[in-house]
């Protein structure tokens, strides 16, 4: 099911009689005046709302004699709502793409000449920060303490908060041996 058919299908969820209809359709199939007649509902309405459900996915239809017959599509039912979260977004790109402008603009706000201006408060804009400095490290290396300072010096002269905050970030790690950048996940 993709993003569009998840939000259609959700919509029309979100109706009292529309889920009573579904309600009744589990149990057995039906035509318009049987579900009217069930749900204390005229056959015009039951038919509107049929329609939307038709539309969603949610039901379908098919003749035996001279009715027309409303089924519930159980399969629509059986997909876990975690399988639509997490197919792949049609606007994937477009946040994307708002992530990078939004990590540039915080890089712009807070460097001038490659030079950290001040250490940001709010912490997303200081991980961005942080990323930004720990490129300059290299991965498959041991840095010592001197090495780090000096490092990070060129960006700020406050390394040492800068150094225990890339830590905490584990963007850096250290033991008895030294510094080392740490590979993403």
């Amino acid at each position: 099911m993709n993003e569009a058919e998840a939000v259609r299908l959700f919509k029309c969820l979100s109706d009292k009689s529309r889920l009573q209809i579904l309600k009744s359709l589990a149990i057995e199939d039906m035509y318009v005046e049987r579900l009217a007649e069930r749900l204390n509902l005229t056959a015009p309405t039951v038919s509107f709302h049929l329609k939307k459900l038709a539309d969603a996915g949610a039901v379908t239809c098919y003749k035996s004699q001279y009715y027309t017959m409303y089924a519930l599509n159980r399969s629509v039912f059986e997909i876990r709502i975690l399988d639509i979260l997490q197919e792949a977004s049609d606007e994937a790109d477009i946040q994307q793409q708002r992530d990078e402008e939004y990590r540039q603009k915080v890089i712009d706000a807070f460097f001038a000449y490659g030079k950290l201006k001040s250490i940001p408060a709010q912490q997303k804009k200081k991980r961005i920060v942080l990323e930004v400095i720990a490129r300059a490290f290299t991965y498959d290396r041991i840095y010592s303490e001197q090495e780090v300072n000096l490092i990070i010096a060129d960006f700020h002269d406050d390394f040492c908060t800068i150094r225990r905050d890339m830590v905490g970030e584990h963007l850096l790690a250290r033991d008895a041996g030294g510094y080392w950048h740490v590979k993403p996940e």
